[in-house]
């Protein structure tokens, strides 16, 4: 893990800061645009350390947000904890897989073995009929991505993935989770081996209508 203590973004505004409602910068758009995944199989040590992750967090945390709920938390895998969680997922594949091959069971345990630092985003919804889960469950989802580009803006690479551990009602209690949350992503920080070639992207303008058609 990354040792440096330093923090790595500014501070956060003060509550009764006034905050421009758009900041034009070059360098920001041209960071959007290279946006890129990491590959799953080419994330390593280091990852960021316990104050930088913490700075990381504060920063993805800051998403849309109706009503100001805050319908998310973080779940953190690192060091051992990644390995000691991977038996577990082992253990529920086996439950469900009985005739599952060691070779099958070794893939599992090492699941969150693949990066340094895996974070579980927490899709965790307030229910009170005054703003639709749904919107809340996308909140959850922007943070996801916020965290992307925070970690990739701190020099670490990430990828978001979910994988059948996101939908598993033995995982999710194996987490802790209430009946409510749901995972939104496991986002997983460290260093890439190697950088990611460019991939195909959607035609915008064919995914896009001008109303009225």
């Amino acid at each position: 893990m990354s040792t440096d203590t330093s923090p790595i973004f500014p501070p956060p505004p003060d509550g009764a800061d006034i905050l421009p409602s758009a900041t034009p910068n070059p360098e920001v758009r041209a960071f959007l645009t290279r946006r890129r995944s990491a590959s799953k199989h080419h994330l390593r040590a280091p990852g960021p350390g316990a104050a930088e992750l913490d700075d990381i967090l504060r920063v993805a945390s800051r998403v849309p947000d109706h009503r100001k709920l805050g319908p998310w938390r973080y779940i953190i895998f690192e060091s051992d904890a990644r390995a000691v969680f991977g038996n577990k997922i082992a253990e529920i594949f086996k439950d469900k897989n009985p005739d599952a091959t060691e070779a099958q069971l070794e893939e599992e345990r090492s699941r969150l073995l693949r990066a340094p630092v895996v974070i579980g985003v927490i899709s965790s919804p307030v229910d009170d009929g005054r703003t639709p889960v749904w919107e809340q469950e996308l909140s959850a989802g922007a943070v996801c991505y916020n965290l992307l580009l925070a970690a990739s803006a701190s020099g670490w690479a990430s990828v978001w993935l979910s994988e059948w551990i996101a939908f598993d009602k033995d995982i999710a209690d194996a987490m802790r989770l209430e009946d409510s949350e749901r995972i939104a992503g496991l986002i997983y920080l460290g260093t890439a081996e190697l950088d990611s070639p460019e991939r195909p992207r959607p035609d915008v303008k064919e995914r896009t209508l001008r109303w009225p058609a």
